[in-house]
């Protein structure tokens, strides 16, 4: 008896052939497979894999990725999305009530007001919800700096 691939359903039929094999489409999930189908490669699965561990390690980019292993930046891309979606949400203990940016906090801290071309930033803190905050850093219009210095 034939078993849907996809949704281990056994309300199949015959729908046509593929390759030189005999296609199924599954009455439940409406999808087609073939049986023993090998277009997957098995190294593919060790290339995601390597790939994973080391974009999480921050030590990789996409393209960096897609240059090492012989794949387009696209496809690392699905292979690192594809595990990300598989994780669980993460949980915050509700005892974190602050979280430091370390560049934010040089930068509020130390009341820098000049960026660069000695141009200002807006900071414009605010609540989100309910114990959540929000700060906001926004470069000035050219409008904005001409105003300020009248």
């Amino acid at each position: 008896m034939v078993v849907c691939k996809h949704c281990n359903s056994t309300q199949v039929v015959k729908n046509g052939f593929v390759r030189k094999k005999q296609r199924y489409l599954c009455k439940n999930c409406s999808r087609t497979f073939v049986i023993g189908d090998a277009r997957r490669k098995e190294s593919l699965k060790v290339k995601k894999a390597l790939a994973v561990i080391l974009y999480s390690l921050g030590k990789a980019s996409f393209g960096f990725l897609a240059k090492l292993f012989g794949v387009s930046r696209s496809l690392t891309y699905r292979w690192i999305k594809e595990e990300a979606e598989s994780l669980p949400e993460p949980v915050i203990s509700e005892e974190i009530k602050e979280i430091e940016f370390d560049e934010m906090w040089h930068f509020i801290q130390t009341k820098k007001t000049k960026y660069g071309l000695s141009r200002r930033w807006i900071v414009a803190e605010g609540e989100l919800l309910p114990g959540l905050s929000v700060i906001v850093m926004l470069q000035p219009s050219a409008s904005y700096t001409k105003n300020l210095n009248s």
